[in-house]
């Protein structure tokens, strides 16, 4: 795939995917407003319901206190006059309740000057005004207005508009205390909150003239997010302020979320599932592009690797069809030798890809013995020895080491040693100068191997170890290699349960150490 194809599929996938995670934000965000308007708007059918519910019943009471003043006079009368004597009864029951409570507004009592108009007898009058004849208290139960026989259909609204404006004002010279309770508004707000199906616990509170009144629950606080209000027993006397049922809810947020948790976390989760399986899927893909581009570039490298011996090969093999060479015994001898060199070397290439992906396989069976660490390096060493005089190179030794004896594979464990020396003296553009440390830490033996070479990048670092990888790519051979020596070192340590690190400064040097668990 071109490099700026894939670009452009990942940025349209990257676009969809934060459009996506965009309009999951802009869902719950809208259900959430959503849901607030909507416990808000209950919340004001509660208030509507409550409020409703206590006029209801206050015109229910004054219903029955007309009709008991009526069944006490025992006559006709006219409903002004009814009216009238009704008020004047509410007045003398306050003023005698306030003189019952040393309340010295008692002694400004006097009779109300409308019932001087009122045609009644001396004997009438006192009955009215008599103790045992006096006001009938407000009955408390919601279902007086439903079941009084007082009732007016949908068509009648002018008729209950009227009669509630006279109950209203029947009651509105009474302390709200005496016309409501806290338990009863309690009540009434619990059955509603709950035929609203709202769970939540609320506190509540009566205000008039933007004061509180005794009327409230005991932990009330106005909030200015969570508390909503409405008028109750209104009346048209613009003289009396009304009242105002403020109703708070300190649930109301975990109310709210509650209601679209579920959604809201399985979307979340099915993001996270897109956005994780997304950029692994990405990680992926680049990471075969660049699997893909360094096996091409070990393909280009073994190529160039195998040309060489093969073309040697062939020449060396038409060199001995001339007669002049056939019929000399040496230089048939040295083309021979040549042959079985190269053919040797191919060998060995093949032998290493075979043995690397033996090892990812598992299938590598590795015999192990006791080994002394310090022989085995200057075993390794003698190895590279004509290397090292190509390039005019040193290796100095420095056995630090007193406990040197390992459980390995003879075979292996050298050619660990090999690979990381010829690294060393490869990638030294000048005289290779190599020092080699041997130390005991805890139960281990450490190996540092160092050089004064090109070094590597911290990028290359973290990956020195991965199959083909070389840190320049692409078709160059100025150094051999195919990118599996370091890759087959790690393995053969691993099997061993030893470790390999590289510390490096590009320009400066690369040091190797290994880590190798001591025969106790």
């Amino acid at each position: 795939m071109q490099k700026k194809l894939l670009y452009i599929l990942i940025s349209l996938m990257s676009l969809s995917l934060i459009g996506i995670i965009v309009v999951q934000i802009y869902w719950i965000t809208n259900s959430i407003q959503y849901n607030d308007e909507q416990f808000s708007f209950l919340v004001k059918q509660t208030m509507v319901a409550v409020a409703t519910d206590l006029e209801n019943r206050e015109i229910a009471n004054y219903q029955i206190a007309k009709q008991a003043l009526k069944d006490t006079l025992g006559g006709d009368i006219n409903d002004a006059q009814l009216r009238q004597i009704m008020l004047a009864q509410q007045s003398k029951a306050l003023l005698e309740n306030s003189r019952l409570n040393n309340n010295p507004l008692s002694d400004d009592y006097k009779i109300d000057p409308q019932l001087t108009d009122i045609d009644l007898d001396s004997i009438t009058f006192r009955r009215l005004f008599d103790n045992k004849y006096g006001l009938i208290e407000p009955n408390r139960s919601t279902n007086t207005f439903e079941n009084s026989q007082f009732k007016y259909s949908e068509f009648d609204n002018f008729a209950r508009k009227v009669t509630g404006e006279r109950a209203s004002e029947y009651y509105s010279i009474l302390p709200i205390p005496q016309r409501v309770t806290t338990e009863e508004v309690s009540r009434l707000i619990a059955e509603e909150l709950e035929k609203m199906q709202i769970e939540s616990k609320f506190e509540f509170a009566i205000y008039q003239d933007g004061f509180a009144t005794r009327v409230q629950s005991e932990n009330f606080e106005f909030l200015p997010e969570g508390t909503w209000d409405y008028p109750i027993f209104r009346t048209s006397n613009d003289s009396v302020e009304p009242y105002y049922l403020y109703l708070s809810l300190p649930g109301r947020k975990k109310f709210i979320l509650s209601s679209i948790m579920g959604m809201a976390l399985l979307s979340l989760i099915f993001t996270t599932v897109i956005v994780v399986a997304y950029s692994s899927a990405v990680s992926q893909i680049f990471k075969q592009r660049q699997i893909s581009q360094i096996k091409t570039d070990f393909i280009n490298n073994m190529t160039h690797e195998f040309k060489t011996p093969i073309a040697t090969i062939n020449l060396a093999l038409d060199s001995l069809k001339h007669p002049k060479i056939a019929s000399d015994p040496e230089k048939v001898k040295n083309y021979l030798r040549m042959i079985r060199e190269e053919n040797k070397r191919m060998h060995g290439q093949v032998e290493n890809v075979l043995q690397i992906s033996k090892l990812d396989k598992n299938d590598l069976n590795i015999e192990k013995e006791r080994i002394d660490m310090n022989l085995l390096i200057d075993e390794s060493i003698s190895h590279v020895q004509l290397l090292l005089e190509e390039k005019n190179g040193t290796v100095k030794t420095h056995l630090g080491a007193l406990r040197t004896v390992v459980l390995g594979n003879d075979s292996h464990m050298t050619n660990v040693l090999v690979n990381i020396l010829e690294n060393a003296i490869k990638y030294t553009e000048t005289s290779p100068v190599i020092d080699v440390y041997t130390e005991n830490v805890k139960n281990k033996i450490v190996i540092k191997i160092r050089d004064q070479g090109i070094g590597m990048a911290k990028s290359a670092q973290r990956k020195v170890f991965q199959k083909f990888f070389r840190e320049h790519t692409g078709d160059i051979h100025n150094v051999k290699g195919h990118g599996l020596g370091l890759a087959y070192s790690k393995r053969i340590l691993e099997d061993h349960n030893g470790e390999i690190y590289v510390q490096s400064v590009k320009g400066k040097g690369s040091t190797f150490s290994i880590h190798l668990p001591l025969i106790v």
